[in-house]
């Protein structure tokens, strides 16, 4: 069955090349819990940047029936994961189904669609496995998004990258170009390349972009694992091996899609530099540039905040501040118990819960610890939020200890639910946004950008996209990290003296000693962050760097 698809809006011409962009996870606007962190924050201010600009781009995605996990709170307050089944009548029944094969079974594949102004995106597709045609095991692979499962995993991939390229055979619109936001689509590569039998042809339509330096994001597997799960299509391992030039036991699949990709990029000038040191004394590989990562000012930007910037208001800026405390206070005090003070330095530490990104940090140097939290003087506080991976039992303790710490003081709190609608009322109630990942662990980071699009200022060590923005004490304040070749507990030791000393030399003196200053910094925060860091300028230089096919030998590097 075809679906009568037009793209829906006229779109610019500069922007008319069609281009399909595959990503695992949108975080698009809080009632479509599709998403787990930065990867879908960026594709969701891409698809709201490229329905601004009116760009010929059509995303696809998978509709997972339980979202990544409610994350909710046990009887001790501890951490719970809660999969609960999602409903979603705004989404359009495209009456599109067919058939591909996971470890060599047939699987039915549904589409479903997301027009353009339901939540003002480029138009997305939304692929399911949850229908009656399949047995159980088949319905779950569109179940959990990044399920522990290994199988499931692959079972995605393959649902994305051959289900997805599979959805343009029922539609009218054909994409000239395939975007990879990350690895997960790669079957996508294999796919082009049974279509076309020439991997230069594979090269004109494939762009990938790489967000990770860390060994999660970049996963090998098993060629005999991923050959049973029917992961290159109808292509034999050996046939992989020639075309990928990848030998041996075990598949790369970041440095596949290096391979077949005609064009790659990294998402700050830092990761892009890391990615050319990881991968550059490998042969065959794409060029590599830099589209730092950016978020949408639309979405995310506080207008009055902005109104206030036009003519330089310091005492409505400060207002509006105050207001915005006040209503994130409320959150505290229903999920905590604690009744925070909007005149006190509110400092936000909300993040995915991963190692390197060191949530703890500030727990590293217990004396001083004690004294920042008790202070009378010039008091400070702390929340903490974020989603630890529902099956990393490390992270979760790490958070649940943070619970546990938090209910000896009144002035610390941690939220659970972070998601788009929490992230957002943190940032806009945060005096401070801190950040403090190892450096060049970061390949970007994003939530420093909608932080400073809220009046939030950004207290962080160079790393990703910070490093581009941070003006120290201009703008921001900057940590000095440790060399990114010292071990971590060396990295740690350091970084954590840092830290306190910038909070304690600079950040919470010029709060309270000089408010003037204060604002001056949150208004240069305000000003520079925008447009540099919205996503309309990352989803033109998308336009200009990749989706052009007679620049791909000439990319720069």
């Amino acid at each position: 069955m075809s679906f009568d698809f037009a793209h829906p809006y006229h779109f610019d011409p500069r922007y008319s090349r069609p281009v399909a962009y595959f990503s695992m996870e949108y975080a698009i606007h809080q009632p479509l819990k599709i998403y787990a962190g930065g990867l879908g924050f960026l594709a969701g201010s891409h698809l709201r940047s490229a329905y601004v600009l009116k760009q010929n781009m059509v995303g696809v995605g998978i509709l997972w029936k339980y979202g990544y996990y409610d994350q909710v709170r046990n009887a001790d307050q501890t951490m719970g994961v809660l999969f609960q089944e999602k409903i979603y009548h705004f989404l359009v029944d495209t009456g599109i189904q067919f058939t591909i094969r996971i470890h060599g079974q047939p699987v039915q594949v549904k589409a479903w669609y997301l027009p353009p102004e339901t939540f003002q995106t480029a138009p997305l597709f939304l692929l399911s496995t949850d229908v009656p045609e399949n047995d159980y095991l088949a319905k779950t692979t569109s179940h959990k998004l990044y399920d522990a499962d290994l199988a499931a995993q692959l079972a995605a991939d393959i649902v994305l990258g051959i289900g997805g390229a599979r959805l343009f055979e029922y539609l009218p619109w054909k994409p000239e170009i395939y975007h990879l936001n990350e690895s997960h689509a790669l079957p996508l590569a294999f796919y082009l390349y049974q279509q076309h039998q020439d991997l230069d042809e594979v090269k004109k339509r494939l762009v990938f972009t790489n967000h990770t330096p860390e060994a999660a994001g970049n996963p090998q597997h098993d060629y005999h694992l991923l050959e049973e799960m029917s992961f290159f299509g109808e292509l034999t391992a050996d046939q992989v091996r020639r075309i990928t030039g990848i030998d041996g036991a075990v598949f790369n699949h970041t440095l596949a899609a290096l391979r077949m990709a005609g064009v790659t990029n990294g998402v700050s000038e830092i990761h892009t530099r890391v990615l050319h040191q990881m991968w550059g004394q490998y042969d065959r590989i794409s060029p590599i540039c830099s589209i730092t990562n950016a978020q949408h000012a639309g979405y995310w930007a506080d207008a009055e905040m902005y109104e206030a910037l036009q003519t330089r208001d310091a005492a409505r800026l400060r207002n509006r501040k105050r207001q915005q405390k006040q209503a994130l206070f409320e959150v505290v005090a229903d999920q905590c118990g604690k009744l925070f003070d909007p005149d006190v330095l509110t400092i936000v530490i909300a993040r995915r819960f991963a190692g390197y990104k060191r949530l703890d940090l500030l727990l590293h140097k217990p004396d001083a610890w004690e004294a920042l939290v008790n202070n009378a003087r010039q008091p400070v506080q702390l929340i903490w939020a974020g989603k630890p991976y529902p099956a990393d039992q490390g992270a979760i303790g790490l958070f649940n200890h943070l619970v546990h710490l938090s209910k000896s003081y009144r002035n610390v709190a941690v939220l659970t639910g972070y998601e788009l609608a929490l992230s957002k009322q943190l940032k806009a109630g945060a005096d401070v946004w801190l950040n403090i990942p190892r450096l060049t662990r970061e390949a970007s980071g994003t939530s420093g950008m909608t932080a400073a699009m809220n009046g939030a200022i950004n207290v962080s060590t160079p790393d990703g996209w910070f490093a581009e923005f941070a003006r120290d004490e201009e703008n921001s304040f900057v940590i000095p990290a440790a060399p990114p070749d010292w071990s971590p507990e060396q990295a740690d030791a350091h970084d954590a003296t840092q830290l306190y000393d910038v909070l304690t030399r600079k950040v919470i003196p010029t709060y309270y000693e000089n408010p003037a200053r204060w604002i001056d910094v949150m208004m240069n925060s305000l000003r520079d962050v925008i447009p540099r860091f919205d996503s309309n300028r990352l989803a033109d230089e998308y336009y200009e760097k990749l989706y052009r096919p007679e620049q791909y030998r000439s990319a720069p590097a």
